[in-house]
């Protein structure tokens, strides 16, 4: 879930995911002294806007909790090669009867790549590499040697990234898989940080840690390889760099706690900002449930409350490849808050229709609640028909007036300004209003149950 869209938390479960900050939400949206950088695309996070939605997890059902919680896997990478280094001391790795296979010693790297029936490990360090060993394909695990100390405090590093607990190795295909498999509660501190800025107030916090808390819980899968990704697939989840000393004490002070309505985990799903209202979740997904309703935001500090985009011809022939640009959209259909479910694109070579995530997914909007407006440009495009009036509801792009001449005139390709509210999906939980209400007082307990009405918070197992 985008995840303060995103995103996200595709980011949190309504979807597959939820929708946050992370999901192009805060890291965009940020005043400059909290953050550095251009506006990234929102495409990053929508393609799973339109999955279906899981099935309610029966508290009940979940494995009794480790000292860090109950575990998750999470998958960190994948591909033909892998690079891990041992970050805060030696190294095991293990075949998957847990026969141990080789050591690395401490700051030294390991080297697997994937060859055809086999996984070829090489140990590398200052004095060069060691010999490579050949070992069978098969799932293999990597584990610190803690030498007494807790579990959670060891750290393999994968790439730049340094991340607690043990890591799965897992051929799948041509690629080699990476499983961090750690606590939840030893998770948390960097989904906080990762999804939501750490700066802000204490309550915003706590109440993003209960959401990723109760999303990570609902996504665990026995049977699947793997529960989570660490990507705005799922949450955003960047290892020990994005902990914080706030970021663990949302999470210390809410340890164990999660939102349930009758006896399931509900679907937590959280985005960045709503532009005034949050969405119900039946006007744009499947299913319509009894907490992911319409509430209003406040969500008025948020600098992607109100936006703007402007698209040339180009980009809007690269976009809708189909119609050769974009001369009219037509929407044809919205939710209850405004935000677009289906919309017709008109163009030089025909027309397209497209749900509202899909046209967002084409133009990287930021949301769906977007109005459209067409501007002449300069450039002349020749012989291209004016279209004839739009229909009642439609928003047709002025290409130019002419007189009825059997030759049609010389006319503009227009430019394409989208003005929307908010980020994200807009349904469950708005970041952004989140920090809002922490500045009005709330604590996380009215937070949550101000976005996610009909939800009980409660301690995981349940007693």
């Amino acid at each position: 879930m985008a995840r303060v869209d995103g995103s996200g938390h595709d980011g949190c479960v309504f979807r597959s995911r939820p929708v946050s900050f992370s999901a192009a939400g805060w890291r965009t949206g940020l005043p400059v002294v909290l953050i550095a950088g251009a506006l990234l695309p929102a495409m990053v996070e929508l393609a799973a806007d339109a999955r279906p939605p899981r099935r309610p997890v029966p508290v009940a059902a979940a494995a009794a909790p480790a000292a860090d919680g109950p575990p998750v896997r999470v998958l960190l990478r994948q591909g033909d090669s892998l690079e891990i280094t041992a970050a805060s001391g030696a190294l095991r790795l293990s075949d998957g009867s847990g026969r141990p296979v080789l050591e690395v010693p401490a700051w030294r790297r390991l080297r697997l790549a994937l060859r055809p029936a086999a996984v070829v490990a090489v140990v590398e360090g200052a004095q060069g590499a060691e010999p490579p060993r050949v070992l069978p394909l098969a799932p293999l695990w990597l584990e610190p040697l803690t030498q007494g100390e807790r579990p959670s405090e060891a750290m393999v590093a994968l790439g730049e990234q340094r991340y607690r607990g043990r890591l799965y190795l897992r051929p799948d295909g041509e690629r080699l898989q990476a499983i961090n498999v750690i606590g939840v509660e030893s998770y948390l501190p960097s989904v906080v940080g990762s999804e939501m800025p750490a700066t802000w107030p204490l309550p915003a916090l706590m109440a993003q840690a209960v959401a990723a808390r109760t999303y990570a819980l609902g996504q665990r899968r026995p049977s699947a390889p793997f529960d989570l990704k660490a990507t705005v697939a799922s949450q955003v989840y960047r290892g020990v760099s994005a902990e914080t000393a706030s970021t663990r004490e949302a999470v210390a002070r809410t340890r164990g706690e999660v939102l349930t309505y009758g006896d399931a985990l509900i679907n937590a799903v959280f985005h960045s900002s709503s532009g005034g209202a949050t969405e119900n979740s039946g006007e744009i997904w499947s299913r319509q449930l009894p907490y992911l309703v319409s509430v209003p935001d406040f969500d008025q500090r948020s600098p992607v409350r109100q936006w703007e985009q402007r698209y040339e011809p180009e980009q809007l022939r690269r976009a809708f490849p189909e119609t050769d640009g974009v001369r009219g959209i037509e929407v044809l259909a919205k939710s209850s808050t405004g935000r677009i479910r289906r919309a017709r694109i008109i163009g030089p070579a025909g027309a397209l229709e497209l749900s509202g995530p899909e046209l967002r997914q084409r133009l990287g909007l930021r949301s769906t609640m977007a109005s459209f407006q067409f501007l002449p440009t300069a450039a002349p495009v020749v012989g291209v028909p004016l279209f004839a009036p739009a229909a009642a509801g439609s928003i047709q792009g002025a290409v130019g007036a002419a007189g009825r001449n059997d030759d049609p005139p010389a006319v503009a390709a227009p430019s394409l300004l989208v003005s929307g509210r908010g980020f994200g999906h807009g349904v469950g939980m708005s970041q952004w209003g989140a920090y809002g209400l922490a500045l009005k007082g709330q604590g996380h307990r009215q937070i949550l149950s101000h976005y996610y009405p009909g939800a009980r918070l409660t301690s995981w197992p349940p007693r």
